[in-house]
């Protein structure tokens, strides 16, 4: 990958979105991952105003100290950059003690938290004009669809979306993203502890980008076992968030009906 010119060219795409779009702002929501370190520290160099937003909620110390550690970095390096704390976690309480029990599974309440932050993130935006920039990359929101509906899905535009994961790592380290966030596994936050993304996957970030680039090139080499693993799971999780992925369903009525 030409690292440079793919920055360039991610750099000239979001200002000329937002010159079309008459929006002079981005604002993005950084968990202290790798991949909305990349596409903050892109929006910032755009030149265009950015809002930082670090929303905890009953966060592990690790991932809330690295967001800040990224923000300081960020405001040190890009004077368009502000960043804040928006802490969630009482507004998440509320929400838990408001449900009723029954429907508070782990899953279901680690959904609810995306979704807190996706309105914290449009709540900021509609006030200041700006655009919600999205921190998906490639492997996760059309290879396995690790993301919420709605929640960290729920964006204005996709800046790293057609980057692997392993390309993203690549701008990072071109972009000098700090160290600590550079070294740690990806995770999505949505938990009270440290589990990564790939704890929850079943299988490495490399293996799916294999499973998935196998499958566009059509591929038909003989699988090894390990393979055949990585392959049932990417395509298991594939099909299960699908729906994410399509546009939503509308009931076309037949004009002999209207």
């Amino acid at each position: 990958m030409q690292t440079r010119k793919v920055i360039d060219h991610i750099v000239h795409w979001l200002n000329d979105y937002a010159d079309k779009a008459n929006i002079n702002g981005f604002v993005v929501g950084v968990s202290g991952g790798i991949d909305s370190a990349v596409t903050s520290t892109l929006c910032a160099r755009t030149g265009k105003s950015v809002i930082v937003l670090n929303m905890p909620i009953l966060q592990p110390p690790t991932q809330y100290d690295r967001s800040n550690e990224h923000i300081k970095w960020l405001q040190a390096n890009y004077p368009n950059v502000s960043g804040h704390i928006q802490d969630l976690t009482a507004t998440f309480k509320k929400v838990m003690e408001d449900f009723p029990k029954e429907i508070q599974d782990d899953l279901t309440m680690a959904n609810v938290r995306a979704r807190l932050r996706m309105t914290t993130l449009y709540a900021f935006a509609g006030h200041h004009g700006y655009l919600v920039a999205g921190t998906g990359n490639k492997i996760e929101d059309f290879g396995v669809g690790f993301f919420t509906k709605y929640g960290d899905g729920g964006v204005d535009l996709s800046p790293i979306a057609d980057l692997m994961k392993s390309e993203v790592f690549e701008i990072a380290k071109e972009l000098d993203v700090v160290q600590s966030i550079q070294k740690a596994k990806p995770t999505d936050g949505l938990w009270d502890d440290d589990r990564s993304d790939e704890d929850q996957l079943g299988a490495t970030y490399a293996d799916l980008e294999w499973a998935m680039t196998y499958l566009e090139n059509n591929n038909n080499e003989a699988l090894s076992a390990h393979q055949e693993k990585v392959m049932k799971i990417y395509l298991k999780r594939h099909r299960a968030n699908k729906h994410k992925m399509d546009p939503i369903p509308i009931c076309e009525i037949p004009k002999e009906l209207k």
